[in-house]
């Protein structure tokens, strides 16, 4: 790949610095609505290039006639390939360029518009039906308002000793979900304590009861993920409590805008999303692509 590329066309790396250098100003541009791709290179840079699974991340930028990028792409596999919005002619040149490279795409997530069409588009050219998996809202914290009545207890970072408890709950929270393995549980907690990227609420005899994620600040936004309370603990206002209290934490640290997905499916998260102050961006679609290669 040159450095000076015109070509209005797709273009694909396995290097995140090299997608970076392209993508950087198109990504900083909406921090919102690409903070999937600020979020996941971010920790590429830090943790290296097997941060999410054994195979290597694939990158992809679309550049305009002018040299400007209007769209990306990432895949960290086994998770979805992730792609910023798309037009319609946009969609059908990627997945032209994705059959003729021979990547496969086991799934798409997306905007709801564009994940859609690429299924389609997808499903033209070879015949594999995609298979809806999750819709997702995206919403934005406007004004934080702390959730009435508050549970008994206090919120506070998650330290080393927490490391075992970390562990156990993010398995839960990813068992709970659904999602695609790839990184190890232990990994995960280790570099979440590198920076303080969780929150524990505690009751008053100090016992740990509910956790929310923050991700690293890149392009001035963060996003809160995951939020997880063990199953015979839920109910009791902890997951409120404590994501607001990330989020009080993620703007007193500088954060101009903090993020979340909710599943659309779960209404009583979106709900509780919605009365301590985070307002929908847009809606996400997940497709499974049956794991086919081209």
């Amino acid at each position: 790949m040159t450095s000076e590329i015109t070509r209005s066309d797709w273009h694909f790396t396995s290097d995140v610095d090299e997608f970076l250098a392209h993508a950087a100003d198109f990504l900083h541009s909406r921090p919102d609505l690409h903070t999937v791709h600020l979020t996941v290179t971010a920790q590429l840079r830090r943790r290296g290039p097997r941060a999410y699974g054994e195979d290597p991340p694939f990158f992809g930028f679309l550049t305009r006639a002018d040299g400007g990028v209007g769209a990306t792409l990432l895949h960290t596999p086994p998770y979805a390939l992730n792609v910023t919005r798309l037009t319609a002619d946009e969609t059908e040149a990627l997945a032209e360029r994705l059959l003729a490279l021979g990547r496969p795409v086991g799934g798409i997530s997306a905007e709801r518009a564009t994940a859609e069409a690429f299924v389609a588009e997808w499903a033209r050219r070879t015949g594999l039906p995609g298979k809806l998996d999750e819709l997702e809202r995206l919403y934005r914290l406007a004004e934080l308002t702390a959730p009435s009545p508050a549970p008994e207890g206090r919120a506070r970072p998650a330290g080393a000793s927490d490391r075992d408890l970390l562990i156990r709950w993010y398995e839960g929270f990813v068992a709970d979900a659904g999602v695609r393995g790839g990184r190890d549980a232990g990994e995960w907690a280790d570099f979440r304590l590198s920076y303080g990227g969780v929150t524990l609420w505690e009751t008053p005899d100090g016992t740990p009861v509910s956790m929310a994620g923050v991700t690293l600040a890149v392009a001035g936004q963060v996003r809160v993920a995951p939020v997880y309370t063990p199953p015979e603990l839920r109910g009791r206002g902890y997951a409120g409590a404590v994501t607001t209290e990330v989020g009080r934490a993620a703007l007193a640290a500088g954060a101009a805008e903090v993020l979340l997905f909710a599943d659309l499916a779960n209404p009583t998260s979106n709900a509780l999303y919605q009365r301590i102050g985070y307002r929908p961006v847009a809606d996400w679609a997940v497709y499974d692509l049956a794991g086919q290669a081209p």
